[in-house]
């Protein structure tokens, strides 16, 4: 028993996935041939290695001409005015775009190559971010795809750019900015229309172990993963207040410095690990959510969240380091007018672990001055002198399967000596930070404070009487049974999410209800779970593995296993609360 850092979904399918460049490209070769093809489009999602693609494609292809769909881009220039009001000049926030890939194209331009491109006899690739906006009727079509956590990486390492520019070297955060808030976005709207259409879909993830798959092949596998319990692909990252405790549990990177950040359940994030015949493809898991919305969320979910995962599972890990920042959340109407999200980012943490003194810092303390409060945090940004959070923000010792609740507007972080299962809804990136206790970040700059925006949303109400009795540890029995007990154990009246706890020896009964379910074990060592009706095989998942029951499944049981049997198991469940 150990924690799966590459779980799978097994596709049942006899056609196999390709693997290699030699192999991608004898099968390009023979489709051309046979079909007598004469364009060829690679769209590309952003962060793909488009160069070294283009390269790779002529070294096989020596005859064909290759057109790069940015020759047909606006001007930089032009395409900075115009993305302005989704990207801002906020160094961490913008606005969720509107646009569309095609506003970012020169109409003429476009125009030219595919009128072009009808009178062409000359094999043609056409490779790029929006090269399927250039070819009316194309002989072929790949959609070459790629994980965020990937292009985060590549972007760390300056070696791809945003959508539309040159910027390389731009910093990190500013790539990402514009990820979150107009690329990805950008790409998948399109990828939304352009998918079924595809002939192929192209992984390069790994860039020197490619693989391709058809559009078949991956429906199919989407379609099976929906049918079953399962998990993602988590992803690990240090950060300036991570802790050992991960590392530890989960025999980690030895020589890295410390995990903060464990990302195992954000579908915008993490990826989707597809078994054909023992070969695992990537794909982004938000392709589950962007294809298979109504089986994967549930008609309710779907209805008020779109295509969009609602529930994020991730861990925070402090034990033997430090602070996390103290900060805020937005408001739902704050974030809606501001940034453009139709719902924030209420949270609530689970302690899996903590050490005898270790504390979490949430709400006021009784009587304070707002407008001292935030005038000293000015202080302290402008003039690098230390902010007394202690004065101020209220803590609270952290044991063992506690639950701290944290609606929108509420001061709080987890002091060092936690390991947190952070249980929230999905917008993760915003985050106001008010204080980060005076430190860098891992690239020896300060880190982001949003004072002037935490201002605007802190409940100044939340005092200790009412945060002891609101927010921590509201526990409250449900059901039970011989072997087994079920506690309600959150969240706050004001956020969408709810939590139940369950603590057994025994197999328990689920229902999903038609709503999306994730889940935990946040206590013993391996559980199962299993379909009373065999629609599909029993999934073993192991102790802090988070996994997903998509709402099709309408009903399923959970029960201790393998070293477990015999012993108490404790499960945490998530779920939208309607």
């Amino acid at each position: 028993m150990s924690f799966n850092k590459f779980p799978s979904v097994k596709v049942t399918t006899a056609t196999p996935c390709l693997v290699g460049w030699a192999e991608i490209n004898q099968e390009f070769s023979n489709q051309i041939r046979s079909r007598k093809i004469n364009t060829v489009v690679i769209e590309c999602y952003q962060g793909v290695y488009i160069e070294k693609l283009k390269n790779t494609i002529a070294a096989s292809f020596a005859e064909a001409e290759i057109i790069d769909a940015a020759v047909a881009w606006k001007e930089e220039a032009g395409i900075r005015a115009l993305t302005h009001a989704s990207v801002t000049d906020d160094r961490i926030f913008g606005f969720m775009t509107n646009l569309n890939l095609s506003d970012l194209f020169d109409a003429s331009k476009v125009q030219q190559i595919k009128e072009s491109l009808l009178t062409v006899n000359k094999l043609t690739f056409v490779i790029g971010t929006g090269a399927s906006l250039l070819v009316s009727n194309p002989g072929l079509v790949i959609y070459a795809d790629m994980a965020r956590w990937e292009i985060q990486l590549r972007m760390r390492r300056k070696e791809v750019a945003n959508v539309g520019l040159s910027n390389f070297t731009d910093s990190f955060e500013t790539q990402y900015k514009r990820g979150f808030f107009l690329d990805w976005r950008l790409c998948d709207n399109l990828k939304k229309q352009l998918l079924p259409r595809c002939h192929y879909i192209l992984d390069t993830n790994n860039w020197n172990e490619p693989k391709l798959i058809t559009y078949d092949m991956l429906n199919a596998g989407l379609t099976q993963t929906v049918q079953q319990p399962f998990s993602v692909v988590p992803f690990f990252d240090p950060g300036p207040w991570g802790g050992q405790w991960m590392k530890e549990k989960f025999n980690l990177d030895k020589s890295t410095s410390n995990f903060a950040w464990c990302f195992n359940c954000v579908p915008e994030e993490n990826s989707l690990l597809l078994d054909f015949n023992g070969i695992k493809f990537e794909t982004p898991s938000i392709n589950l959510v962007l294809f298979k919305p109504l089986e994967l969320l549930g008609k309710k979910n779907q209805e008020q969240f779109g295509d969009e995962f609602p529930i994020r599972f991730d861990f925070l890990d402090t034990i033997e380091g430090g602070n996390l920042s103290l900060q805020v959340h937005p408001l739902p109407d704050y974030i809606k007018k501001h940034f453009g999200m139709k719902y924030t980012q209420d949270e609530s943490y689970y302690i899996l672990d903590a050490t005898e003194d270790a504390l979490v810092y949430l709400g006021l303390k009784e009587n304070v001055n707002g407008n001292e409060m935030i005038e000293d945090l000015r202080k302290a940004q402008s003039d690098g002198s230390t902010f007394d959070a202690d004065k101020y923000a209220q803590r609270w010792p952290a044991k063992k399967h506690d639950h701290f609740l944290i609606p929108a507007g509420t001061v709080h972080c987890s002091a060092a000596g936690c390991m947190v299962l952070e249980i929230s809804a999905t917008p993760y990136i915003f985050t106001f930070k008010l204080w980060d206790w005076g430190r860098l970040g891992l690239d020896g700059k300060p880190r982001p404070i949003n004072i002037e925006h935490g201002a605007n949303v802190i409940q100044w109400d939340r005092q200790p009487a009412w945060t002891k009795q609101n927010l921590i540890n509201r526990f409250e029995a449900v059901s039970g049974g011989a072997g087994w007990k079920e506690e309600k154990t959150g969240l706050h009246e004001l956020e969408f999410i709810e939590t139940r706890r369950y603590r057994q020896t025994e197999k328990v009964t689920h229902h999903t209800n038609g709503d999306v379910n994730v889940l935990m074990i946040v206590d013993g060592k391996q559980a199962v779970v299993e379909c009373p009706h065999n629609t599909f095989e029993a999934f073993v998942v192991n102790y802090a593995e988070a996994f997903v029951i998509p709402a099709q499944i309408k009903e399923y049981t959970i029960r201790p296993y393998g070293p477990s049997q015999g012993e108490e198991i404790v499960v945490i469940k998530a779920f939208v609360r309607h």
